[in-house]
């Protein structure tokens, strides 16, 4: 894990330095032609219409695998086969301290149905999506680190 990101660091932090880390299992679905599955937050959510990887909390007594499994059913519909745990990033947004659990996912089965009204998006770098959630933007220069990309990342 790399330092803390803090994102819009001009606005203060809800609940104090003392809050809480909300554990978040990320799903980073990648096909076969190296293209990544990003989905817009849903209308009424914080950060409504930004750009991330699909994913959600982990729930008392739950691993980031079986949140991750729940919350991508719950969220996209679909079914997915190996997980493989990646990296993991703390990010300080002014509504909650987060601890994203990046996990690669190459399998999977269904159809890709958004049960929240969201929108999805297959991308390659650099993306053509945004605004990007700034918890989304160090996984896209992984990618370019992994891939030899030398450009922009995204468009800011």
């Amino acid at each position: 894990m790399t330092g803390i990101l803090v994102a819009d660091a001009d606005r203060p932090r809800e609940g104090g330095p003392a809050r809480a880390q909300v554990e978040v299992a990320v799903g980073v679905l990648i096909r076969p032609d190296g293209g990544f599955l990003l989905t817009s937050r849903p209308a009424g959510k914080v950060y409504a219409g930004y750009w991330e990887f699909p994913g959600g909390k982990v729930e008392p007594g739950e691993t980031v695998e079986q949140a991750l499994r729940r919350e991508l059913i719950e969220e996209i519909g679909l079914v997915i086969g190996a997980v493989q745990p990646w990296r993991v990033e703390l990010v300080d947004y002014p509504h909650a301290l987060v601890r994203l659990n990046f996990c690669k996912v190459f399998e999977w089965r269904g159809e890709l149905h958004m049960h929240e009204g969201q929108s999805f998006a297959w991308q390659s770098l650099p993306v053509d999506v945004r605004p990007v959630l700034p918890g989304t933007v160090p996984v896209l220069q992984w990618f370019a680190q992994e891939r030899g990309f030398t450009g922009a990342t995204h468009a800011g």
